[in-house]
Parts: structure tokens; C-alpha cells; sequence
């Protein structure tokens, strides 16, 4: 498989020095503060030390992870506990759409470069073993989201929806939602931090993020256990395959499962697909 191009842009110098880890937990550990924990002001602290000590460190590595703290502090600046009310549905994706754009203009026009991009394809056939995941991941979703979202409560973390045009835009939520995921935790984040760590070391980082957002997303209780492992083979996949298409239909078809998932949840019986 391709080596994502990602990580191919490394900057032009001798290497991150060890030392740079310290900084790059902090930014992560600012969005766990953030999102998971929703301490705003000992989030923000953090952020701010990390960005510092990251520019004492690496000038390159202080400027790639201000552009990973820039969408946090965006995505930081509103609540994004689930909620399809017109005023949240509205704010919620403006903010996440700022989460995203800021850091790449910043990236394009002051920074003048190209360190964050979005390669849609890889110019290779997806293999058999590709396709076989994409089979498997709505299945494996159609096994555990149900049973995860009942027997922890967590679906309560999301609005009981009767009227149609609610359960739209509550579908459309779920799916804007998992398509900017691919594009800052993946594209973003991960990328920018491939630049100076290996791709596990990356890649532990960037979860640390999805993880702490998702959990204020809703997926609370032992959803981790879930949210975790499937942010690191986000991470992995893209570094792969490098092709944003591929990890993104991966999320969208899984995201399609919390939907119905949820939906039964709250609903029993009306969509009788599930074992639980």
C-alpha cells in the first residue's frame, strides 16, 4: 500500500528532537482537558504552555501545533454535546467548519505551504482486504453500537427525536460530523504530527484528541473502549492508504449504524434490525 503524503512532507531540517514529544502531550492533553473534562481555563493554560514549549523546541514543530491548537481552541469556544435544535445545529457546524478552514489558510496564506491537504485518492485499486474492512465495519457496528448505547445509557446523551424533520437533521449531524472528523482529527492533526513523530506516536497523539471530542460528543460511559480503537485505525488506514475517500466512507458507513442504533435506543421496535 501507498505511504500516506503526509507523511512524506516532513520539514526541511535535522529532525524533531525527542524533547518535542513533551509539548505535542500537552496539546493533546489541553483537548482532554477541554473536551473531556470541560475545564476551560486549565485546558487554555495548557494549550498556551505546550504551544510555548513547542517553539523553544522546534520552530517547525511549534508552527505545526499551533495549527492543531488553533481548531481546538475554535472547536473550545462552544458546546458540542449533541443537540438538533436549529440555533445548535447551526452554531455546531460553524464552529466546526472554522475548526477546519482556519488552520489551513493559516497553513496556506501566512505560513506559505502546504502542510495540511486533503488527498482524496491515492491513484491505487483498493485491494481485497480493503474491501473485506469495508464490509466488516457496519457489521461489527451492527453488533456492538446497540448493545454499547443500551446497557451504558449513552444514547440518553443524545435527544429522543419523534418528528421527522428533527431525525433529519439529526442524520445529517451524525454524518457532517463524522466527515469533519476525517478531515482535523485525520488530515489535520494527524498529518501536521506525522511531520515529527512516527506514525504510532502520531497516531496515540491524534486519538487522545478524536477521543476527548467525541466524549463531550456523547459517547460517554466505557464508550472510549470503542472510540479509541477505532480512532487509531482511522489513524493507521490513512497512513496506508493515503486516501481520505477510503477512511472517510469507512467512518460514514459506521456512522450510519449510530444513527439506526441510536434511533432504536430510543425507539424500540421501531427499526427491528438489531439483536438488542
Amino acid at each position: 500500500m501507498a505511504t500516506a503524503p503526509a507523511a512524506a512532507e516532513r520539514p526541511e531540517h535535522t529532525g524533531t528532537p525527542r524533547l518535542g514529544l513533551l509539548p505535542a502531550a500537552g496539546v493533546s492533553a489541553s483537548a482532554f482537558a477541554l473536551f473531556g473534562l470541560q475545564l476551560a481555563g486549565w485546558g487554555h493554560a495548557l494549550l498556551a504552555l505546550s504551544l510555548v514549549g513547542a517553539f523553544l523546541v522546534s520552530r517547525e514543530l511549534g508552527k505545526d501545533l499551533s495549527l492543531i491548537g488553533l481548531g481546538i481552541t475554535i472547536v473550545s469556544t462552544t458546546s458540542v454535546k449533541a443537540d438538533v435544535d436549529w440555533d445548535r445545529f447551526f452554531t455546531i457546524g460553524t464552529v466546526l467548519l472554522l475548526a477546519v478552514s482556519a488552520p489551513l489558510l493559516v497553513d496556506r496564506l501566512v505560513l506559505r505551504r502546504r502542510a495540511i491537504r486533503f488527498p482524496w485518492l491515492n491513484g491505487e485499486r483498493w485491494n481485497r482486504w480493503q474491501i473485506g474492512y469495508l464490509i466488516a465495519v457496519p457489521v461489527l457496528g451492527w453488533l456492538i453500537l446497540p448493545y454499547y448505547f443500551i446497557s451504558s445509557g449513552a444514547y440518553e446523551n443524545w435527544p429522543h427525536i419523534t418528528d421527522g424533520g428533527a431525525l433529519a437533521r439529526f442524520f445529517v449531524g451524525v454524518n457532517f460530523v463524522g466527515t469533519w472528523d476525517e478531515l482535523f482529527f485525520i488530515c489535520t492533526c494527524f498529518a501536521l504530527l506525522l511531520r515529527h513523530f512516527g506514525v504510532w506516536t502520531a497516531n496515540l497523539l491524534q486519538m487522545v484528541i478524536f477521543v476527548s471530542f467525541l466524549w463531550e460528543l456523547g459517547y460517554q460511559e466505557w464508550g472510549p473502549l470503542l472510540t479509541a480503537p477505532f480512532a487509531l485505525l482511522q489513524g493507521w488506514l490513512f497512513s496506508r492508504t493515503g486516501s481520505l475517500l477510503y477512511v472517510l466512507i469507512v467512518h460514514l458507513l459506521f456512522d450510519v449504524v449510530v444513527f439506526l442504533a441510536i434511533v432504536h435506543a430510543h425507539n424500540p421496535g421501531v427499526i427491528p434490525i438489531f439483536l438488542v
